[in-house]
């Protein structure tokens, strides 16, 4: 098949961290909160949409976010929760797309060639 004819769906789960966090605790939702750690030398992995208003994004100093933010509910790393939900968003994925590579803990690559012959590939993705 030639490279043109190729449809790749790019799946970045935004704010990926955050959902985690506020599916483990509801009272976070609409506020906002980043998922980084206390410290100096600490980032923001991830942060809400409200905490966004502020200026804050993932890379950003710690310290900055909550200058920029002072009621920004900084939430802690829970690694091995993170994993169990990207492996459920990865079950997900598997049971619906042909092909998928998944390229880190919230980023999916989806192979959709071939499907433009049953339904379009836009139309699968969500897109309009």
């Amino acid at each position: 098949m030639k490279p043109e004819n190729r449809h790749i769906l790019h799946l970045d789960l935004d704010s990926f961290y955050v959902s985690v966090a506020c599916l483990l605790n509801p009272l976070l939702k609409n506020k906002p909160v980043a998922v980084g750690e206390e410290g100096n030398r600490s980032i923001v992995s991830s942060c809400s949409y409200e905490a966004r208003r502020f200026g804050i994004h993932a890379a950003m100093p710690v310290a900055m976010a909550k200058r920029l933010c002072p009621q920004l509910i900084l939430v802690a790393h829970e690694r091995g929760v993170y994993s169990k939900y990207s492996f459920m968003v990865a079950q997900i994925i598997a049971s619906e797309a042909p092909v998928y590579r998944q390229a880190s803990i919230d980023e999916f690559y989806l192979d959709l060639t071939g499907l433009d012959r049953f339904f379009g590939c836009y139309q699968w993705s969500g897109q309009t």
